[in-house]
């Protein structure tokens, strides 16, 4: 045999052995490793053209409430001043027994003058009644007699009730009943003029505009 039949024999041979190995190697390669169609049913889709990737929830309405944060009625909520207090009254009303008698002595007394002045004029005549030491009424502290120089033959004069200051009065009247205001003469049972000095010996317990307080 000669030489170049040799080489064309063993060259044969040699692809046949590398088809059978390469054959081999891909059926063992078809078991282990999943099919291009197991891949991609493993893997995430991509969105289809047109539609979102990402999904959101429809937004949630929050209702707030209107109004007062704390949800405080205007009554309920103190007022800041005298004055604040005195405007919540509103108009005057028709009044009679004794808060007709303590307005009446707020009004002839210190009308015209500061509400806290007149304050202070109501709280003498319920600190009067609440002592002990005068009628038990305020109708009966108001017409005691020689107490207050505006009440003439067991009654009171003329009052304009369509004026600012009765609607003052009245107001003041119902605001110290209720004990809605302090008093800058808390405790008080006398005042006089501040024109006059009747040396009562008394412990002075303020002066406010036209008048001295004692207790």
């Amino acid at each position: 045999m000669s030489f170049r039949l040799k080489a064309a024999i063993t060259a044969a041979f040699a692809l046949s052995a590398i088809a059978a190995v390469t054959a081999s190697d891909m059926s063992i390669a078809g078991e282990a490793i999943p099919s291009a169609i197991s891949l991609s049913t493993a893997l995430p889709q991509a969105p289809a053209a047109g539609s979102s990737a990402v999904v959101f929830a429809a937004p949630r309405e929050i209702a707030q409430p209107l109004g007062n944060v704390n949800n405080s009625t205007p009554s309920e909520v103190p007022a800041r001043s005298l004055a604040a207090l005195v405007d919540a009254q509103g108009a005057p009303e028709e009044l009679d027994g004794d808060m007709k008698c303590l307005a009446g002595a707020v009004y002839f007394e210190s009308k015209g003058e500061s509400l806290e002045g007149q304050l202070a004029v109501a709280r003498v005549i319920i600190n009067r009644a609440r002592s002990g030491r005068f009628a038990s009424s305020l109708c009966g502290v108001v017409y005691q007699p020689s107490q207050f120089s505006f009440v003439r033959g067991g009654g009171m004069p003329p009052i304009r009730t369509e004026s600012r200051d009765w609607r003052e009065a009245v107001a003041i009247a119902q605001i110290a009943a209720e004990d809605e205001w302090d008093s800058q003469a808390e405790g008080a049972l006398f005042f006089h003029a501040r024109r006059v000095s009747p040396g009562w010996g008394k412990t002075r317990l303020a002066s406010i505009d036209n008048h001295i307080f004692y207790r």
